[in-house]
């Protein structure tokens, strides 16, 4: 029995829509042979099956334990090729390729006029599109042909393809550069989230100004444009400049709007600008433009411009659904959230095999806020529980550290603190290992530690000095990262103020907008 998820084939099968399915249908029987072919019989099969079961496969078709490995891999290839031919398959970069594919067997064929006019009209598609990689081997097919036939349709041709060649094998190099660079900080920043201390920052900008390239932004045209401020936003995030990560989504977007054409070519990296835009502005706690921007970002998601296929599905679900929790912390919104709860673990459930795990523990620790400022601490631990007893999760260290703190303070207000001494040794120890006992996190265990010896008459006077303690810390520029996790600073104050930790968001949620 092989594993579902391990079977290339089942998954690909599985993706399938009904329509694609009736396409292969069509394709494969357009040759009548083809009707009781061998890998149609096992297409048949495997459609119908709910989990891959290689015995059943070979009980209900003609193929033997032998053949079954080849016609696997016959009928994996028949399935690509079909989709390739579905129009909803047929993107700008795909229609590129098959032009090319024309002119190069039109230069077999000896038609060289033929193949360079085709290439040349190929050309000007791509590069009105950026696809420059594709424009420069149009370039090297071009001068294959100009090398071995001289055709003399323009003067100086092989002065101008070289000139062109040059120019774009620079943009080539630089566009590189600048995408290795923006993946580097990206990789950093899923490992350790924010710089903990000014050692950190200080080593980032030394790497990011290391490696970013010299370019003269005139240049510069979209896709390099694209990850030069991928590169800054990141950089900026590691280093907690969240002004700056505002700057950078907001000229990511813009970019889109000085190229309306290529959004439908990039649906992704136009919905995730979209989503880091959310994200600065969820940092920077300006709730009214957060929520301006949310309702556009669903309004666009809707928009004919952006693909109806299963990656975007994936996509918009996970940044829509995760900013819809933001904006209910922002606003104080805990309450009546089991409709919300159970709609994102649907989905999680449905896209799990496009969702990486990092990304579904960081929806269980939004949730765990969730519940946690609802007064909800049962299910708050819950969902902790889920990151927590996660072994394979290494990314974002940060979120395993909070989840932790916030899992001590849960137990301690759903009084269940018979092993809260033992969860404490757990934490401490979990934080020392990784490196990232803070201050902010040594008064909270401190705190935790020493709650069952205060007497209850003096445990207002302890969430006092507490919260003055922590109230050092918010602006603090590496100590206030434990904030952007947890409002601790809030929650003190509703244990002080016998208020729910919901009022005092929302009570500060109006103060600061007057």
């Amino acid at each position: 029995m092989t594993n579902e998820l391990t079977d290339n084939l089942f998954s690909l099968i599985k993706s399938l829509s009904p329509s694609e399915k009736r396409q292969f249908s069509l394709y494969v029987g357009r040759i009548g042979v083809n009707t009781d072919s061998k890998f149609l019989n096992l297409f048949k099969v495997m459609t119908k099956l709910k989990k891959y079961d290689e015995n059943e496969i070979l009980q209900r078709t003609k193929i033997s334990k032998q053949q079954l490995s080849n016609v696997k891999a016959h009928l994996y290839k028949q399935i690509l090729v079909s989709l390739r031919l579905n129009p909803a398959n047929q993107t700008v970069p795909v229609q590129i390729r098959e032009q090319l594919d024309f002119a190069y067997i039109l230069y077999r064929k000896g038609l060289y006029n033929q193949a360079l006019k085709l290439l040349d009209k190929t050309k000007t598609t791509a590069l009105h599109y950026e696809e420059k990689s594709l424009a420069y081997e149009i370039l090297e097919l071009e001068k294959i042909i100009e090398s071995q036939y001289i055709t003399r349709s323009i003067r100086n041709r092989a002065e101008l393809l070289i000139q062109q060649t040059e120019e774009l094998s620079a943009l080539t190099q630089l566009n590189a550069k600048l995408s290795n660079l923006s993946l580097q900080l990206y990789g950093i920043f899923l490992k350790m989230g924010y710089a903990r201390t000014e050692e950190e920052a200080a080593t980032i900008r030394s790497y990011f100004y290391d490696n970013i390239p010299e370019y003269n932004f005139k240049e510069l045209g979209f896709h390099e444009k694209l990850w030069l401020y991928k590169a800054h936003l990141w950089f900026s995030f590691i280093t907690q400049d969240f002004l700056a990560c505002y700057r950078y989504s907001m000229k990511w977007i813009d970019l889109f709007n000085e190229y309306p054409h290529l959004v439908s070519l990039h649906p992704v990296s136009y919905i995730k600008g979209n989503h880091y835009l959310l994200e600065s502005l969820f940092y920077l706690n300006h709730v009214k433009a957060f929520e301006k921007v949310l309702k556009k970002m669903e309004a666009t998601l809707k928009d004919p411009k952006i693909p109806d296929d299963d990656n975007i599905k994936a996509l918009s679900f996970l940044y829509l659904y995760s900013n819809k929790l933001n904006l209910r912390f922002m606003k104080g919104e805990f309450a009546n959230g089991e409709e919300l709860v159970e709609k994102i673990q649907k989905k999680i459930k449905k896209y799990k095999g496009r969702i990486d795990e990092h990304h579904i523990m960081v929806f269980y620790y939004k949730i765990a806020c969730l519940y946690f400022g609802n007064g909800d601490n049962k299910k708050c631990i819950v969902f902790l529980k889920k990151i927590i007893d996660n072994k394979s999760l290494e990314m974002r260290e940060d979120l395993m550290c909070f989840s932790r703190i916030l899992n001590l303070v849960a137990h301690y207000e759903a009084g269940m603190d018979y092993h809260l001494e033992s969860l404490i040794k757990s934490t401490y120890k979990f934080l020392i290992k990784m490196n990232d006992l803070h201050e902010v996190q040594k008064e909270m265990i401190r705190f935790l530690r020493n709650l069952p010896d205060v007497s209850p008459l003096k445990i207002k006077d302890e969430f006092r000095i507490l919260h003055a303690t922590l109230k050092q810390y918010e602006d603090h520029p590496y100590e206030r990262r434990a904030f952007l996790y947890l409002d601790i600073l809030s929650w003190l104050e509703s244990k002080i103020g016998n208020k729910p930790v919901a009022e005092v968001i929302s009570r500060k949620l109006s103060e600061m907008s007057r």
